[in-house]
């Protein structure tokens, strides 16, 4: 592979740089109203302290580029503006602070609209993104390729690049995306081999919940663990910040990034005689608060929990109407049933309390 995360060109998104060996950045998009800046703040609110670093607002006219001005002004994130056809909402997205734009240059009207779009980028200092997607491709490639193939999507970025590139622009980077998990992986491996770029990754219209999820995770992942990909967005139908949930799990799963607890647990069998299940439910939304890098383990069997997770920082294993609490492998003490959520959370705190005091104290 010619180009890998550690030699990709570096860029800057505001204050998060992208490429170049930085860590992969997690992305997602407002579904709100952009016009209304209110809600679309407390959208962005929301997932950035789900672990979001960049978000992305659609900008389908000019009342939502005016939005942007409140909108990055108080921001905790970087804006992207995602824009399409018009040149002027551009311009208007980057003098109101978008971090960056995110375009499609052969859609954007003429010669002359393209010069002023590059021009407001250059002089707000704001990366572009060019996209290239399955479901958007010029007629000529779709022609030519015979479809939406790996390599017309390909085709299509390197065309985008180009545009830019004929304006003295080098602050991009890319995007090559497919609802096909093997044509979108394809189309990113093949991309590495040729610019040295920094790839945003992504599944378009990857689905709901449970199968985009599914999706995203395998055409991501590959990625990633082939060093490919800079950022990255889970696209789901379903609530933002349930993308930045996904990538973070993406993320932890490829040995990249920790943030927050990663939870182990058993899928429940004839030995099981707790509620395993509703304990891993409530668990999880207690946990979901917890941002410390800590792993713990929710077990059904008392005689095997333990030691099947014994690298767990903390951890509970049900028994007959009970279950003990134990750290790293080592039983603290047996609980009734009702009282294990508890349990665990306290030592879930203390766990937490003992890591951020070896952090001062490094």
């Amino acid at each position: 592979m010619a180009f890998s995360r550690l030699t990709t060109r570096r860029i800057n998104l505001g204050a998060v740089p992208i490429g170049g060996g930085a860590p992969v950045a997690v992305q997602s998009m407002t579904n709100t109203d952009t016009r209304d800046a209110a809600a679309t703040l407390a959208q962005i609110e929301r997932l950035a302290a789900a672990g979001c670093e960049i978000v992305r607002c659609a900008v389908p006219d000019m009342d939502a580029a005016r939005a942007f001005k409140p909108i990055t002004a108080a921001s905790p994130l970087p804006v992207v503006a995602d824009i399409h056809f018009d040149a002027s909402l551009a311009v208007a997205a980057v003098e109101r602070g978008a971090a960056s734009l995110r375009i499609n240059p052969g859609n954007i009207d003429g010669e002359k609209a393209m010069d002023r779009v590059v021009d407001a980028a250059k002089a707000f200092g704001a990366p572009i993104r060019v996209g290239a997607n399955s479901g958007s491709l010029p007629k000529d490639l779709l022609q030519k390729h015979g479809g939406p193939t790996p390599e017309a999507i390909v085709q299509a970025a390197l065309g985008h690049v180009r545009l830019l590139e004929q304006r003295g622009f080098h602050e991009i980077k890319v995007s090559l995306k497919s609802s096909s998990v093997l044509d979108t992986i394809a189309a990113c491996r093949r991309f590495a081999e040729v610019s040295g770029y920094p790839q945003h990754l992504g599944i378009t219209e990857a689905g709901g919940l449970m199968a985009g999820t599914v999706k995203s995770a395998v055409g991501i992942g590959a990625l990633l663990l082939e060093d490919i990909g800079d950022t990255m967005r889970v696209s789901l139908t379903a609530d933002p910040v349930r993308e930045v949930e996904a990538a973070w799990h993406i993320l932890r799963a490829c040995g990249l990034r920790r943030r927050g607890v990663e939870i182990i647990s058993c899928p429940t069998c004839g030995r099981t005689e707790i509620d395993l299940i509703g304990l891993l439910e409530a668990a999880e939304r207690e946990l979901a608060l917890i941002q410390a890098p800590l792993t713990v383990a929710i077990m059904g069997c008392v005689v095997n929990g333990p030691g099947e997770a014994s690298h767990a920082d903390v951890g509970v294993a049900g028994g007959r109407g009970q279950g003990v609490v134990f750290a790293k492998g080592q039983v603290v003490k047996k609980v009734p049933e009702a009282d294990l959520l508890a349990a665990l959370m306290q030592e879930v705190q203390r766990a937490q309390d003992a890591l951020m005091k070896t952090k001062r104290q490094a």
